[in-house]
């Protein structure tokens, strides 16, 4: 996994976990990491990372049908 470092204001009043959980939680909603992937982003298990998905507004179940019967399929 790589690494990103960049420049959060001091004035936003953000810890380190609620960026990298904005930014896991935005990536997983758009279909561009697994919700294993995300969990592991952020160093939760994955059980823990859905858990934390409605304290930032995203949502578990898939946005289309067909999505929902690949995540069965995967599951």
């Amino acid at each position: 996994m790589r690494t990103i470092h960049f420049n959060v204001p001091d004035d936003l009043d953000l810890k380190d976990f609620d960026v990298t959980m904005i930014v896991a939680t935005k990536l997983y909603e758009d279909g561009k990491l697994s919700s294993g992937q995300a969990a592991e982003m952020v160093g939760l298990s994955k059980r823990a990372f859905i858990e934390w998905l409605g304290r930032y507004g995203v949502s578990v179940l898939s946005q289309s049908i067909s999505d929902l019967h690949s995540d069965i399929a995967n599951a």
